[in-house]
Parts: structure tokens; sequence; C-alpha cells
């Protein structure tokens, strides 16, 4: 067989499978979080959620809600250099993002069922 028929024959196999792939992970809610940064914040966001009474405080202050903060667990960066993965058993992430106009800055400490939220900085 020649390379010009293979060739053909694996495309058009790769391409059949691909879209059988699509057509059946299409309606689910499969996610590919691979990054070490996606996974912690994934991690983050299926705890349930802690907040200190200074995170309280400034969230009335400011004007966020808990959307706000969900949103920002969801496109969020976790600054690692400023994190302590160290721990054994409770973790700290440093995670930061745009929400609303607004740069948020959180310092979350994760442990095995929830993660509390100690500090909050809210800048324009």
């Amino acid at each position: 067989m020649k390379l010009a028929h293979r060739l053909f024959y694996y495309l058009g196999g790769f391409g059949i499978g691909l879209i059988l792939l699509f057509f059946f992970l299409g309606g689910k809610k499969a996610s590919c979080d691979y990054g070490p940064s996606s996974r912690v914040l994934k991690n983050i966001r299926i705890k349930e959620r802690v907040f200190s009474k200074m995170v309280q405080n400034s969230i009335q202050t400011n004007q966020i809600d808990t959307a706000d903060i969900s949103y920002l667990l969801l496109e969020g960066d976790v600054d690692f250099s400023k994190s302590n993965t160290k721990l054994d058993s409770c973790r700290t992430y440093f995670i930061e993002g745009l929400v609303k106009e607004k740069i948020i800055s959180m310092l979350i400490e994760n442990c095995d069922s929830i993660a509390r939220i100690n500090t909050i900085q809210i800048s324009e």
C-alpha cells in the first residue's frame, strides 16, 4: 500500500474518532485540569468555603459578594512563590485575579474538607 493511501486511511479514522469524541463528550462537564494552578483552583472550588471575620468585613466594605469570589476561584491565578505548599495538613495558596475592574488577592488555607479564606486584598 502506498504512503498516500496509508495517510488517507489514518486521517480518515482520526477524523471520525474526533467527531465521535466531541459527540459523546460534548454535553458532559468534562474538564482538562492538568496544570498545577488549575488543579489547585478546582480542589478549592469543590470544598466548603469558610470566611474569616476580617474577610467578611472587607467583602461588605468593598461591595464584593461570594459570586465574585467563586469567579476568582474559576479564572484566577495561583502565585506559587507566595504560597506555602510544603505543609502537611493545610497548605496555603495565594490567588489573585481581576473581577469587575478590581484586582483581588486572597490567601486561602486549603485543608482536607474545607477551604478557609484568611485574608483578602481588594484594589482598584
